[in-house]
Protein backbone atom coordinates (compact mmCIF):
# COMPACT_ATOMS: atom_id res chain seq x y z
CA UNK A 1 0.00 0.00 0.00
CA UNK A 2 1.72 3.27 -1.28
CA UNK A 3 0.74 6.23 1.08
CA UNK A 4 3.72 8.61 -0.21
CA UNK A 5 3.38 11.56 -2.52
CA UNK A 6 3.73 10.03 -6.28
CA UNK A 7 2.24 9.91 -9.07
CA UNK A 8 1.54 6.70 -10.97
CA UNK A 9 0.07 6.84 -14.27
CA UNK A 10 -3.10 4.97 -14.36
CA UNK A 11 -3.16 1.22 -15.51
CA UNK A 12 -5.71 -1.53 -15.87
CA UNK A 13 -5.40 -5.17 -15.44
CA UNK A 14 -6.38 -8.03 -17.56
CA UNK A 15 -9.42 -9.09 -15.33
CA UNK A 16 -10.03 -5.26 -16.05
CA UNK A 17 -9.72 -5.32 -19.55
CA UNK A 18 -11.69 -7.99 -19.72
CA UNK A 19 -14.54 -6.21 -18.48
CA UNK A 20 -14.13 -3.16 -20.85
CA UNK A 21 -13.93 -5.77 -23.90
CA UNK A 22 -17.41 -7.33 -23.25
CA UNK A 23 -20.30 -5.84 -25.41
CA UNK A 24 -22.61 -6.01 -21.96
CA UNK A 25 -20.15 -7.50 -19.09
CA UNK A 26 -22.33 -10.00 -16.41
CA UNK A 27 -21.24 -11.60 -13.03
CA UNK A 28 -20.94 -15.00 -13.15
CA UNK A 29 -23.59 -17.41 -12.32
CA UNK A 30 -22.05 -18.37 -9.01
CA UNK A 31 -22.14 -14.75 -7.90
CA UNK A 32 -25.59 -13.90 -8.68
CA UNK A 33 -26.68 -17.31 -7.15
CA UNK A 34 -25.24 -15.87 -3.77
CA UNK A 35 -26.89 -12.75 -4.35
CA UNK A 36 -30.15 -14.65 -4.95
CA UNK A 37 -29.28 -16.91 -2.00
CA UNK A 38 -28.87 -13.91 0.70
CA UNK A 39 -32.17 -11.78 -0.41
CA UNK A 40 -34.32 -15.27 -0.12
CA UNK A 41 -32.83 -15.79 3.30
CA UNK A 42 -33.61 -12.11 4.07
CA UNK A 43 -36.45 -12.40 2.88
CA UNK A 44 -37.50 -15.53 5.41
CA UNK A 45 -36.17 -14.15 8.13
CA UNK A 46 -38.59 -11.15 8.27
CA UNK A 47 -41.54 -13.80 7.16
CA UNK A 48 -41.69 -12.04 3.58
CA UNK A 49 -42.51 -14.26 0.80
CA UNK A 50 -42.61 -12.05 -2.34
CA UNK A 51 -40.32 -8.95 -2.82
CA UNK A 52 -41.26 -5.60 -4.73
CA UNK A 53 -37.84 -3.75 -5.66
CA UNK A 54 -38.07 0.12 -6.72
CA UNK A 55 -35.43 1.55 -8.66
CA UNK A 56 -35.04 4.74 -10.65
CA UNK A 57 -33.03 7.47 -12.53
CA UNK A 58 -29.92 5.64 -12.61
CA UNK A 59 -29.80 4.08 -8.88
CA UNK A 60 -30.88 0.55 -9.68
CA UNK A 61 -29.74 -0.09 -6.05
CA UNK A 62 -30.84 -3.40 -5.17
CA UNK A 63 -32.62 -4.19 -9.08
CA UNK A 64 -29.18 -3.18 -10.89
CA UNK A 65 -27.61 -6.25 -7.89
CA UNK A 66 -30.26 -9.10 -8.56
CA UNK A 67 -31.23 -8.57 -12.65
CA UNK A 68 -28.10 -6.68 -13.91
CA UNK A 69 -30.13 -3.91 -15.45
CA UNK A 70 -28.94 -0.31 -15.06
CA UNK A 71 -31.88 1.09 -14.47
CA UNK A 72 -33.05 4.15 -16.67
CA UNK A 73 -36.13 5.94 -15.99
CA UNK A 74 -37.82 3.22 -13.45
CA UNK A 75 -38.07 -0.63 -12.96
CA UNK A 76 -39.90 -2.28 -10.38
CA UNK A 77 -38.40 -6.40 -9.95
CA UNK A 78 -40.40 -8.64 -8.10
CA UNK A 79 -38.95 -11.73 -5.99
CA UNK A 80 -40.33 -14.77 -5.15
CA UNK A 81 -38.53 -17.35 -3.92
CA UNK A 82 -38.98 -20.30 -6.44
CA UNK A 83 -40.10 -18.57 -9.16
CA UNK A 84 -38.74 -16.68 -11.77
CA UNK A 85 -38.16 -12.95 -11.19
CA UNK A 86 -40.19 -10.35 -13.13
CA UNK A 87 -39.34 -7.12 -14.14
CA UNK A 88 -41.33 -4.22 -14.93
CA UNK A 89 -39.40 -1.56 -17.13
CA UNK A 90 -40.19 2.56 -17.91
CA UNK A 91 -40.49 3.42 -20.97
CA UNK A 92 -41.40 0.55 -23.62
CA UNK A 93 -38.37 1.56 -25.56
CA UNK A 94 -36.20 0.31 -22.87
CA UNK A 95 -37.81 -2.91 -22.55
CA UNK A 96 -35.74 -4.57 -25.53
CA UNK A 97 -32.25 -3.77 -23.80
CA UNK A 98 -33.52 -4.80 -20.74
CA UNK A 99 -34.32 -7.96 -22.02
CA UNK A 100 -30.77 -8.89 -23.71
CA UNK A 101 -29.01 -7.36 -20.31
CA UNK A 102 -31.64 -9.13 -17.25
CA UNK A 103 -31.79 -12.34 -19.16
CA UNK A 104 -32.52 -14.48 -16.08
CA UNK A 105 -36.05 -12.13 -15.45
CA UNK A 106 -38.85 -11.94 -17.38
CA UNK A 107 -38.90 -8.31 -18.69
CA UNK A 108 -41.79 -6.79 -19.29
CA UNK A 109 -43.38 -2.82 -19.87
CA UNK A 110 -44.62 -1.46 -17.19
CA UNK A 111 -47.97 -0.25 -18.75
CA UNK A 112 -49.38 3.23 -18.03
CA UNK A 113 -48.54 2.33 -14.23
CA UNK A 114 -45.63 0.16 -13.00
CA UNK A 115 -47.26 -0.24 -9.60
CA UNK A 116 -50.21 -1.55 -10.91
CA UNK A 117 -48.04 -3.64 -13.41
CA UNK A 118 -46.62 -5.20 -10.12
CA UNK A 119 -49.60 -5.10 -8.19
CA UNK A 120 -51.04 -7.51 -10.93
CA UNK A 121 -47.98 -9.61 -11.29
CA UNK A 122 -48.00 -10.21 -7.47
CA UNK A 123 -51.84 -11.54 -7.31
CA UNK A 124 -50.70 -14.08 -9.83
CA UNK A 125 -48.41 -15.64 -7.56
CA UNK A 126 -50.72 -15.13 -4.94
CA UNK A 127 -49.53 -12.98 -2.69
CA UNK A 128 -51.54 -12.05 0.46
CA UNK A 129 -51.72 -10.04 2.92
CA UNK A 130 -48.72 -8.75 5.23
CA UNK A 131 -46.56 -11.10 2.93
CA UNK A 132 -44.62 -8.67 1.01
CA UNK A 133 -41.34 -6.82 1.80
CA UNK A 134 -39.93 -3.67 -0.31
CA UNK A 135 -36.83 -2.19 -1.21
CA UNK A 136 -35.80 0.83 -2.81
CA UNK A 137 -37.32 4.53 -2.44
CA UNK A 138 -41.27 3.21 -3.60
CA UNK A 139 -42.58 6.58 -3.93
CA UNK A 140 -45.61 7.28 -1.54
CA UNK A 141 -48.44 6.89 -3.99
CA UNK A 142 -47.56 3.42 -5.14
CA UNK A 143 -46.46 2.40 -1.54
CA UNK A 144 -50.19 3.46 -1.32
CA UNK A 145 -51.07 1.39 -3.63
CA UNK A 146 -49.16 -1.67 -2.31
CA UNK A 147 -50.49 -1.27 0.89
CA UNK A 148 -54.22 -0.85 -0.37
CA UNK A 149 -54.02 -4.05 -2.60
CA UNK A 150 -52.11 -6.23 0.00
CA UNK A 151 -52.24 -4.07 3.40
CA UNK A 152 -48.57 -3.24 5.40
CA UNK A 153 -45.50 -4.32 3.93
CA UNK A 154 -42.04 -4.90 5.57
CA UNK A 155 -39.42 -2.39 4.78
CA UNK A 156 -36.01 -4.29 4.00
CA UNK A 157 -33.80 -1.36 3.07
CA UNK A 158 -31.71 -1.51 6.18
CA UNK A 159 -31.57 -5.14 6.27
CA UNK A 160 -30.43 -4.59 2.49
CA UNK A 161 -27.61 -1.85 2.91
CA UNK A 162 -26.30 -4.41 5.80
CA UNK A 163 -26.49 -6.85 2.82
CA UNK A 164 -24.18 -4.75 1.07
CA UNK A 165 -21.59 -4.02 3.61
CA UNK A 166 -19.40 -6.58 2.59
CA UNK A 167 -17.67 -6.73 -1.23
CA UNK A 168 -17.65 -10.60 -2.68
CA UNK A 169 -14.30 -10.85 -4.58
CA UNK A 170 -16.18 -10.52 -7.77
CA UNK A 171 -17.72 -7.16 -7.20
CA UNK A 172 -14.40 -5.92 -5.94
CA UNK A 173 -12.89 -6.26 -9.14
CA UNK A 174 -15.97 -3.85 -10.61
CA UNK A 175 -15.24 -1.59 -8.19
CA UNK A 176 -11.70 -1.60 -8.63
CA UNK A 177 -12.47 -0.33 -12.33
CA UNK A 178 -14.27 2.64 -11.66
CA UNK A 179 -12.00 3.67 -9.29
CA UNK A 180 -9.51 3.19 -12.22
CA UNK A 181 -12.38 5.37 -14.18
CA UNK A 182 -12.07 7.88 -11.71
CA UNK A 183 -8.44 8.12 -11.97
CA UNK A 184 -8.50 8.77 -15.28
CA UNK A 185 -10.36 11.85 -14.70
CA UNK A 186 -7.40 13.14 -12.12
CA UNK A 187 -4.85 12.15 -14.40
CA UNK A 188 -6.42 14.92 -16.87
CA UNK A 189 -7.09 17.42 -14.22
CA UNK A 190 -3.10 16.97 -13.54
CA UNK A 191 -2.62 17.45 -17.48
CA UNK A 192 -5.13 20.58 -18.54
CA UNK A 193 -6.03 22.09 -15.31
CA UNK A 194 -4.65 25.76 -16.65
CA UNK A 195 -5.86 29.55 -15.42
CA UNK A 196 -8.81 30.74 -18.00
CA UNK A 197 -10.40 27.59 -17.28
CA UNK A 198 -14.06 27.64 -15.29
CA UNK A 199 -15.28 24.94 -13.08
CA UNK A 200 -17.96 24.23 -15.60
CA UNK A 201 -14.80 23.34 -18.16
CA UNK A 202 -13.54 21.29 -15.52
CA UNK A 203 -16.30 18.98 -16.03
CA UNK A 204 -15.77 18.72 -19.35
CA UNK A 205 -12.11 17.78 -18.73
CA UNK A 206 -13.15 15.01 -16.42
CA UNK A 207 -15.85 13.21 -18.03
CA UNK A 208 -13.92 13.24 -21.49
CA UNK A 209 -11.42 10.75 -19.69
CA UNK A 210 -13.69 8.21 -18.80
CA UNK A 211 -16.42 8.24 -21.47
CA UNK A 212 -14.79 6.40 -24.08
CA UNK A 213 -14.38 3.44 -21.22
CA UNK A 214 -18.01 3.22 -20.78
CA UNK A 215 -17.80 5.37 -17.31
CA UNK A 216 -20.50 7.20 -16.24
CA UNK A 217 -20.45 10.06 -13.46
CA UNK A 218 -21.45 9.89 -10.09
CA UNK A 219 -19.89 12.91 -8.92
CA UNK A 220 -17.41 15.29 -9.85
CA UNK A 221 -17.68 18.76 -7.16
CA UNK A 222 -15.12 21.21 -7.32
CA UNK A 223 -13.84 24.24 -5.39
CA UNK A 224 -11.77 26.95 -6.83
CA UNK A 225 -10.36 29.45 -4.32
CA UNK A 226 -7.79 32.06 -4.04
CA UNK A 227 -5.04 30.65 -1.82
CA UNK A 228 -4.26 34.96 -0.93
CA UNK A 229 -8.02 35.11 0.11
CA UNK A 230 -10.36 32.06 0.16
CA UNK A 231 -14.16 31.89 0.32
CA UNK A 232 -15.03 28.70 0.10
CA UNK A 233 -14.23 25.76 2.07
CA UNK A 234 -15.41 22.45 0.31
CA UNK A 235 -16.56 20.97 -2.77
CA UNK A 236 -19.48 22.62 -4.62
CA UNK A 237 -22.12 20.02 -5.97
CA UNK A 238 -22.97 22.39 -8.72
CA UNK A 239 -19.96 23.87 -10.69
CA UNK A 240 -19.93 27.40 -11.35
CA UNK A 241 -18.52 30.36 -13.72
CA UNK A 242 -15.52 31.13 -11.94
CA UNK A 243 -12.31 31.03 -13.69
CA UNK A 244 -9.31 29.33 -12.64
CA UNK A 245 -6.01 31.71 -11.88
CA UNK A 246 -2.94 31.71 -11.04
CA UNK A 247 -2.22 31.22 -7.20
CA UNK A 248 -5.52 29.41 -6.52
CA UNK A 249 -6.23 25.88 -5.63
CA UNK A 250 -8.38 23.61 -6.70
CA UNK A 251 -10.36 20.95 -4.21
CA UNK A 252 -12.36 18.09 -6.00
CA UNK A 253 -14.03 15.30 -4.81
CA UNK A 254 -15.01 12.93 -8.04
CA UNK A 255 -17.32 8.83 -8.37
CA UNK A 256 -16.91 7.75 -11.59
CA UNK A 257 -18.82 4.21 -12.38
CA UNK A 258 -18.52 1.34 -14.63
CA UNK A 259 -22.43 0.41 -14.29
CA UNK A 260 -23.71 0.56 -10.93
CA UNK A 261 -19.93 -0.04 -9.59
CA UNK A 262 -17.41 3.02 -8.54
CA UNK A 263 -14.98 4.69 -6.41
CA UNK A 264 -14.45 8.04 -5.26
CA UNK A 265 -11.29 10.16 -5.13
CA UNK A 266 -10.63 13.34 -3.12
CA UNK A 267 -7.77 15.41 -4.23
CA UNK A 268 -5.66 19.07 -3.95
CA UNK A 269 -4.51 21.10 -6.64
CA UNK A 270 -2.51 24.12 -6.76
CA UNK A 271 -2.10 26.02 -9.81
CA UNK A 272 1.38 28.14 -11.09
CA UNK A 273 2.45 28.20 -7.09
CA UNK A 274 3.13 26.05 -4.62
CA UNK A 275 0.51 25.94 -1.73
CA UNK A 276 0.74 29.00 0.63
CA UNK A 277 1.43 28.31 4.27
CA UNK A 278 -2.05 28.36 5.47
CA UNK A 279 -2.93 25.50 2.92
CA UNK A 280 0.08 23.54 3.27
CA UNK A 281 -0.73 23.69 7.14
CA UNK A 282 -4.33 22.64 6.12
CA UNK A 283 -3.10 19.85 3.73
CA UNK A 284 -0.23 18.48 5.70
CA UNK A 285 -2.65 17.89 8.91
CA UNK A 286 -5.24 15.99 6.51
CA UNK A 287 -2.76 13.98 5.54
CA UNK A 288 -1.55 13.09 8.97
CA UNK A 289 -5.69 12.71 9.53
CA UNK A 290 -5.85 10.37 6.69
CA UNK A 291 -2.83 7.82 7.51
CA UNK A 292 -3.86 7.96 11.12
CA UNK A 293 -7.52 6.89 10.01
CA UNK A 294 -6.46 4.36 7.52
CA UNK A 295 -4.10 2.10 10.37
CA UNK A 296 -7.44 1.05 11.56
CA UNK A 297 -8.97 -0.44 8.81
CA UNK A 298 -8.42 -3.81 9.42
CA UNK A 299 -11.15 -6.50 10.93
CA UNK A 300 -11.73 -5.96 14.08
CA UNK A 301 -11.42 -2.19 14.74
CA UNK A 302 -14.18 -0.13 16.23
CA UNK A 303 -15.24 2.44 13.92
CA UNK A 304 -15.04 4.96 16.95
CA UNK A 305 -10.97 4.01 16.46
CA UNK A 306 -11.60 6.30 13.47
CA UNK A 307 -12.42 9.24 14.60
CA UNK A 308 -10.53 9.50 17.69
CA UNK A 309 -7.59 8.79 15.05
CA UNK A 310 -8.76 12.17 12.87
CA UNK A 311 -8.36 14.45 16.31
CA UNK A 312 -5.32 15.25 15.11
CA UNK A 313 -7.33 18.00 13.24
CA UNK A 314 -8.68 19.20 16.04
CA UNK A 315 -4.96 19.53 17.93
CA UNK A 316 -4.02 21.54 15.30
CA UNK A 317 -6.84 24.04 15.71
CA UNK A 318 -8.92 23.08 12.60
CA UNK A 319 -12.47 21.13 11.95
CA UNK A 320 -14.33 19.71 9.10
CA UNK A 321 -17.03 20.18 6.53
CA UNK A 322 -17.56 16.38 5.29
CA UNK A 323 -18.04 13.48 6.60
CA UNK A 324 -14.81 11.61 7.92
CA UNK A 325 -15.65 8.25 6.53
CA UNK A 326 -18.44 6.51 4.87
CA UNK A 327 -19.29 3.23 4.22
CA UNK A 328 -19.77 2.86 0.16
CA UNK A 329 -20.43 0.24 -2.79
CA UNK A 330 -23.90 -0.23 -3.31
CA UNK A 331 -25.17 2.61 -1.26
CA UNK A 332 -24.36 5.44 0.68
CA UNK A 333 -23.40 3.07 3.87
CA UNK A 334 -22.42 2.80 7.42
CA UNK A 335 -20.36 3.87 9.60
CA UNK A 336 -21.31 7.36 8.50
CA UNK A 337 -18.71 9.36 10.57
CA UNK A 338 -18.27 12.76 11.41
CA UNK A 339 -14.87 14.49 13.00
CA UNK A 340 -14.74 15.58 16.80
CA UNK A 341 -15.39 19.32 16.48
CA UNK A 342 -18.35 18.20 13.56
CA UNK A 343 -20.42 15.44 14.56
CA UNK A 344 -22.80 13.58 12.03
CA UNK A 345 -25.11 10.49 13.28
CA UNK A 346 -23.94 9.08 16.68
CA UNK A 347 -21.07 6.57 16.35
CA UNK A 348 -22.59 2.88 15.28
CA UNK A 349 -21.37 -0.07 17.56
CA UNK A 350 -20.02 -1.36 14.92
CA UNK A 351 -16.48 -3.06 13.84
CA UNK A 352 -15.44 -3.47 10.82
CA UNK A 353 -14.56 -6.52 8.38
CA UNK A 354 -13.08 -7.84 5.70
CA UNK A 355 -14.38 -7.09 2.41
CA UNK A 356 -16.03 -4.01 3.72
CA UNK A 357 -15.45 -0.65 1.43
CA UNK A 358 -14.77 2.72 3.26
CA UNK A 359 -13.96 6.32 1.43
CA UNK A 360 -11.19 7.88 4.00
CA UNK A 361 -11.66 11.63 2.95
CA UNK A 362 -10.28 14.51 5.63
CA UNK A 363 -11.97 17.77 4.29
CA UNK A 364 -10.08 19.93 6.64
CA UNK A 365 -11.30 23.47 7.13
CA UNK A 366 -10.48 26.57 8.81
CA UNK A 367 -12.91 27.40 11.77
CA UNK A 368 -14.31 30.36 9.52
CA UNK A 369 -15.13 27.91 6.87
CA UNK A 370 -13.31 30.01 3.97
CA UNK A 371 -10.35 27.73 3.31
CA UNK A 372 -10.36 23.69 3.11
CA UNK A 373 -8.80 21.02 1.49
CA UNK A 374 -9.74 17.54 0.27
CA UNK A 375 -7.08 14.37 0.00
CA UNK A 376 -8.56 10.95 0.88
CA UNK A 377 -10.11 7.49 -1.64
CA UNK A 378 -12.18 4.65 -0.95
CA UNK A 379 -9.94 1.55 0.31
CA UNK A 380 -10.78 -1.86 1.30
CA UNK A 381 -10.63 -3.53 4.58
CA UNK A 382 -8.44 -6.62 4.56
CA UNK A 383 -6.59 -8.56 7.16
CA UNK A 384 -3.06 -6.75 5.77
CA UNK A 385 -4.52 -3.38 6.30
CA UNK A 386 -6.26 -1.00 3.87
CA UNK A 387 -6.14 -1.77 -0.16
CA UNK A 388 -5.97 0.47 -2.51
CA UNK A 389 -8.45 0.63 -5.66
CA UNK A 390 -7.33 3.80 -6.93
CA UNK A 391 -4.12 4.22 -8.63
CA UNK A 392 -3.98 8.24 -8.81
CA UNK A 393 -1.09 9.99 -7.15
CA UNK A 394 -1.47 10.68 -3.12
CA UNK A 395 -1.14 14.23 -1.75
CA UNK A 396 -1.32 17.83 -3.14
CA UNK A 397 0.09 18.30 -6.34
CA UNK A 398 1.31 21.61 -7.88
CA UNK A 399 -0.15 22.15 -12.00
CA UNK A 400 1.29 24.88 -14.18
CA UNK A 401 4.25 26.81 -14.03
Amino acid sequence: MATDETRAAVFFEPDLVSLLDQEYPRFSDAELTRRRQAIEDLMASKAVTHLLIYGIGGRGGAVTWLSQWLVTNEAQLIVTSGERDALFVQYFNHVPLATKIAKDASVSWGGASTIGSSIEELRRRGASDRTIGVIGPLPHGAARALEGAFGPVVDLNAAYNKLRLVKSPEELVWFRLGARLADLSIEALANQLRPGLSERDLVGVVEAAYHSFGGINGIHYFAVNAMSDPQYCVPRQHPSTRLVRSGDVLSTEITTNFFDYGGQVLRTFSIDEELSPLFRELHDVADAAYKAMITCLVPGSHVAELVEAARVIEDAGFTTFDDLVHGYGGGYLAPILGSLSRTNEPVPDMVLEEGMMLVVQPNVVTTDHRAGVQTGECLVVTSEGPARLHTSFQGALRVGA
